[in-house]
């Protein structure tokens, strides 16, 4: 079942989405490598099913209802502002940490789970189609690998390096580009995650972008990195 945007994102839904995008990496990353490559180090969404379960006990409930602007990201005060007309997420270029990417649609595996980009060289970043397309109101989700295996790197590699009023740019398939302004990164445990923070409705076009971090053991990261940015301005 596809879910429908509207008031915050169903606890199972944000569970499997970080079950599924950040399992244990196949090999490990090659250290300094350089590369813009996609990956969150997981071997594929069906093959983190398992563990969905554990994640789900932990993330906590978005309250039924409830709105309004997420802490990490200094949420406006008036609605829809400065919100653009939808357009599916193609490219995603962040100059502060080297990303220049392709952005491919996610939607959800036949089991149920979250799709994650391919575990793959130079595999893109990935925007999750059931959140609201980058520039408009509600928070867009783009989920990238921070390591990937045996091919090293991942796209988001450096995601945890980007700091308050860094920019970030997404180009739209009608042409057009959101630009955004990084507010706020956090390390989040997977344990302790908030949901409510993070996929909870806001009432301005904002953007998280999403990864796997902190201490890595044989069962994957730890944590997961999270940067909240809000539109800054559009272009096209």
């Amino acid at each position: 079942m596809r879910p429908v945007w509207t008031r915050g994102w169903p606890a199972w839904l944000a569970a499997l989405m970080l079950a599924g995008g950040c399992g244990a990496a196949s090999g490990p990353a090659a250290a300094g490598s350089g590369r813009t490559a996609g990956g969150t180090g997981t071997t594929s969404a069906s093959a983190s099913a398992g563990a969905a379960g554990a994640a789900g006990g932990s993330v906590g409930t978005p309250a039924s209802g409830s709105a309004g602007g997420s802490s990490g990201s200094k949420a406006g005060g008036s609605s829809n502002s400065g919100a653009i007309a939808r357009s599916v997420p193609v490219r995603l270029q962040i100059p502060g940490i080297g990303v220049d990417t392709p952005v491919i649609s996610l939607g959800l595996a036949s089991d149920g789970t979250v799709q994650v980009p391919p575990i793959q060289a130079d595999s893109p970043a990935g925007w999750y189609r059931g959140s609201p397309t980058p520039g408009q109101t509600g928070p867009s989700v783009i989920l990238g690998h921070v390591t990937v295996g045996k091919f090293g790197d991942g796209v988001f590699l450096r995601l945890a390096k980007l700091r308050p009023g860094d920019r970030v740019t997404v180009g739209l398939q009608d042409g057009a580009s959101a630009d955004f302004t990084v507010d706020s990164v956090q390390t989040v445990s997977k344990d302790h995650f908030p949901t409510q923070q993070v996929y909870g409705n806001v009432n301005r076009p904002e953007l998280r972008l999403i990864t796997c971090g902190g201490p890595r053991t044989d069962d994957g990261y730890l944590d997961n990195v999270v940067v909240f940015a809000s539109l800054a301005g559009s272009a096209g």
